[in-house]
């Protein structure tokens, strides 16, 4: 029996970026290959934002891991992995949340984002130098710091991110590493791709993370846009069944020939 196909994939500006068309394609093609896939979003948008999304399209995920890699639902219920529950408690101190407030309000020029959930706390920022201030202060007191689409600032539990929250994901629920292509475009994805998984960096990727990628051997940086980059990657990826040597070479798209 041949193993599934897990798609891990961001949301703004990947699974739900490029145009109605491309995006529809992408969904068709996954509906009409449901059984042999499993569906991640991988976002750091909120758990409660994804369930909604859940509902209004014509592919519902499997699993959603949100928060930048902070939270983890799975399954029709979306429930916990109480070994995820475990690992995210045990590096989100009880009194991070009012720690990382107080030291905040010596950095005035981030502004809190309005709805955030998860183990984290995340702001907005307009100028990198105040943010990379901030980012300094935050690991003195033990947190790690994630700056991407020159806007938004997350303060994270040490050591967690979307790449390690998945390769547990992975491991906790028997799901092949090697057949999973993880898609992203911007530099909170990163993570994902350090974890040496197949992936496919959208064609709107934000420069910072084409810079990052450049020697990642195992991303494809893709000619298309959002919806259209991860299907093209997606569909060869899956019928291929071993794709290191595509995406290594960059021969995942004919486009990209």
């Amino acid at each position: 029996m041949r193993e599934p196909t897990i798609l891990a994939t961001d949301l703004d500006g990947t699974f739900l970026g490029g145009n109605d068309a491309q995006r529809a394609e992408l969904l068709d093609w996954i509906a009409q290959h449901r059984s042999e896939i499993v569906l991640i979003f991988v976002s750091g948008r909120g758990q409660a934002f994804m369930r909604e999304l859940a509902d209004t399209l014509p592919v519902r995920p499997d699993h959603c891991i949100g928060d930048v890699g902070t939270s983890v639902a799975c399954g029709p219920e979306f429930g916990p992995l109480p070994a995820l529950e475990s690992w995210l408690d045990g590096k989100w101190p009880i009194d991070a949340s009012a720690r990382i407030e107080r030291e905040m309000q010596r950095h005035p020029r981030l502004r809190p984002q309005a709805l955030t959930g998860g183990r984290r706390r995340s702001y907005l920022f307009d100028d990198p130098v105040p943010a990379k201030a901030a980012a300094k202060a935050m690991r003195a007191l033990g947190f790690d710091t994630l700056l991407s689409d020159n806007q938004y600032f997350d303060v994270l539990p040490a050591g967690v991110q979307k790449g390690p929250t998945l390769l547990r994901t992975l491991l906790a629920l028997g799901l092949p590493s090697h057949r999973t292509l993880v898609a992203g475009d911007t530099l909170n994805d990163l993570s994902m791709f350090d974890t040496g998984l197949a992936g496919v960096a959208v064609g709107n990727r934000e420069a910072a993370l084409d810079t990052a990628i450049q020697n990642k051997r195992n991303v494809y940086r893709s000619p298309h846009p959002g919806a259209a980059g991860v299907h093209d990657a997606l569909k060869r990826f899956h019928q291929l069944g071993d794709f290191h040597g595509f995406i290594a070479g960059h021969r995942l798209s004919q486009a990209a020939l």
